[in-house]
C-alpha cells in the first residue's frame, strides 16, 4: 500500500461543497489540497455505471494533468422507493436546461445545476407513488485517489436515513436539507458541520482511506 505524503493534492471537483469538506478532512495531514477549479482542470465527463468508476475517471484525468496525486469522490442520494434513483445521477437531475453538446460522448450533459429543483423532483417522484411511501433513502460516498503514475485506490461510504419536506436548514449543499439521518431529527442541511463531518458517507469513506493511506 503506498501512503499519501504531506505536500499538494488535488481535489479533483468544481463542487465548492465537496471541496470544503475534503479539504477539511485532509488538512490535519499536513497535506495541502487545492482544487480543480483553482488549477482551471476541466471536468471529465462522469460516463461510469458505479460511483467508484465516476470516482476514479475524475481523480485519473486530474493527476494526469497536474503532475500531483488527486483525490475524487463521487457520491449520490439513492432513494429506495425509486429504485435507488438518482443514484450516480444525483448531479444530473439538478441541470437546468440541459445540453448534449455535438459529438457528445455516451452520458456527457451539460447545463447549471440547481438542487433546489432536484430535492422537488425527488418529493415529487415520491408524491407519485402515494402518502405512504416508503422514505428510506441513503447517501453512497466513494473516494479514489490516484497518482501520476497510474497507482489507484478507492473507498466506499454509506449513510441511511429519510427523506423529509419541505427542505429544511441552510448548511451542507446538494440534497442535504431533505436527508435527516437516522437516528437524529435534523436534516443534514441543519446539522453542524462538525457533526456531519463526523457521521457522513463522505466521513466514514476518508475514515477507511485515513486507515489505509495515512501516516500519523
Amino acid at each position: 500500500m503506498r501512503y499519501l505524503e504531506p505536500g499538494k493534492l488535488v481535489i479533483a471537483s468544481h463542487n465548492e461543497g465537496k471541496v470544503r469538506e475534503i479539504r477539511d478532512l485532509l488538512g490535519p495531514y499536513g497535506i495541502e489540497p487545492v482544487s480543480a477549479a483553482e488549477l482551471d482542470l476541466p471536468e471529465p465527463d462522469e460516463i461510469g455505471t458505479t460511483f467508484v468508476d465516476n470516482a476514479d475517471l475524475k481523480a485519473r484525468a486530474a493527476a494526469d494533468l497536474s503532475g500531483m496525486p488527486a483525490i475524487a469522490d463521487d457520491s449520490g442520494l439513492c432513494v429506495e422507493a425509486l429504485d435507488n434513483r438518482p443514484g450516480i445521477f444525483s448531479a444530473r437531475w439538478a441541470l437546468v436546461d440541459p445540453v448534449v453538446p455535438p459529438e457528445a460522448e455516451p452520458g456527457e450533459v451539460q447545463g447549471k445545476r440547481d438542487f433546489g429543483l432536484a430535492m422537488q423532483r425527488v418529493h415529487h417522484e415520491l408524491e407519485k407513488l402515494g402518502p405512504e411511501v416508503n422514505r428510506n433513502a441513503h447517501f453512497i460516498c466513494a473516494l479514489a485517489v490516484v497518482w501520476p503514475d497510474g497507482r489507484s485506490e478507492w473507498f466506499e461510504g454509506r449513510v441511511d436515513g429519510i427523506l423529509v419536506w419541505p427542505p429544511r436548514g441552510e448548511n451542507g449543499f446538494g440534497y442535504d436539507p431533505i436527508f435527516q439521518p437516522a437516528g437524529y431529527d435534523v436534516t443534514f442541511g441543519e446539522m453542524d458541520p462538525e457533526e456531519k463531518h463526523r457521521i457522513s458517507h463522505r466521513a466514514e469513506a476518508f475514515r477507511k482511506l485515513k486507515a489505509a493511506l495515512i501516516r500519523e
